[in-house]
């Protein structure tokens, strides 16, 4: 995937968090959980190791060759533009998409375990793992257990943040708000009785949260008629649909709030069957329209998934 093609530009932001003074001597556990941002661990007992660099890009994964090709391929391929001088390794971190790649394509992806093991045998000695995950949630949680459990094994292990992360804290950028203005710029302006609704997979995990923080956003846009929902969290669509017969929709526009357009959007929102979403908010008296369209299809989303990439790969090459 390397080529020649100039560096797209970059943004630094940095952990955005220190331990308050007043912390004496703070436990190896403490000073791991205080760690936000790009993750970094350097391991003095490595010093004097030749750099040899590789930048390992990790998605949930994609099962379906359609979906790969319009959606998770682009992203990679941009990801490889940014950084000609890169070896770029792909992992997976879903166990199901490993093996649906592997039947449906013939594609032997690894996990993000795997992957790591084969770049030390490679004789790789520091490395950068990038995330495609929506947010921080239980793959990326487990994500960073692995950061902690191979740190020491690398001269250099980073971590990336996933495409929301930030909030506008501590003078940080406001990840959410960006991804808003992609979506918005995506759509023509709606008339009074339209709506969109985005669909996410949703999630038990705490970070379920961060479809309420896209919501804010969305609100504090002026963007009316505009929802978040999810397919196994929360909000969910019955949760949404009262609103949109108080508004007046009469018209509604599905798409996912996904990487790319896979079996959950192809079945469970825009799909024949009744219990789809279509055919669920049709039985309801609304006009469907359906745009199974993962964000990896859009330019502009594929850029926030760069500079979080990017700043990875910056993060390892430092210094």
């Amino acid at each position: 995937m390397n080529n020649k093609t100039p560096r797209l530009s970059r943004m630094h932001y940095g952990a955005g968090y220190t331990l308050h003074e007043a912390v004496k001597c703070p436990t190896p556990a403490l000073l791991r959980a205080s760690q936000i941002g790009v993750l970094t661990h350097d391991e003095p007992s490595m010093a004097d190791k030749e750099n040899r660099d590789a930048f390992l890009v990790v998605s949930y994964g994609v099962s379906r060759e359609e979906a790969r090709k319009k959606a998770l391929e682009p992203l990679l391929d941009e990801i490889a533009e940014a950084n000609p001088e890169a070896d770029i390794y792909e992992a997976y971190t879903s166990r199901v998409m490993r093996a649906g790649a592997k039947k449906t394509m013939g594609l032997e992806i690894p996990s993000v375990e795997e992957a790591l093991e084969a770049l030390l045998a490679g004789g790789y000695t520091r490395a950068a793992v990038a995330s495609l995950h929506l947010f921080p949630g239980m793959e990326y949680e487990a994500m960073t257990e692995i950061f902690n459990a191979y740190g020491s094994r690398f001269k250099r292990l980073v971590l990336g943040t996933p495409l929301l992360y930030w909030m506008g804290q501590e003078e940080q950028r406001d990840d959410a708000a960006a991804l808003v203005e992609v979506l918005r710029q995506a759509f023509p302006a709606q008339k009074a009785d339209e709506a969109i609704l985005f669909m996410a997979h949703g999630t038990q995990h705490p970070s379920n949260s961060f479809y309420t923080l896209l919501q804010t956003r969305i609100d504090a846009a002026g963007w009316k008629n505009a929802f978040v929902y999810t397919m196994a969290g929360w909000p969910r669509l019955e949760h949404i649909m009262p609103t949109l017969k108080e508004n007046g929709v009469r018209r509604v526009t599905l798409m996912p709030l996904m990487l790319a357009a896979g079996v959950h959007v192809v079945r469970d929102m825009a799909g024949d069957d009744p219990d789809s979403h279509r055919s669920r908010l049709m039985a309801e008296g609304f006009e469907v329209e359906a745009v199974p369209k993962g964000l990896g299809e859009m330019e502009k989303a594929r850029e926030l998934y760069v500079n979080c990439a990017n700043e990875a790969w910056d993060r390892l090459v430092e210094g």
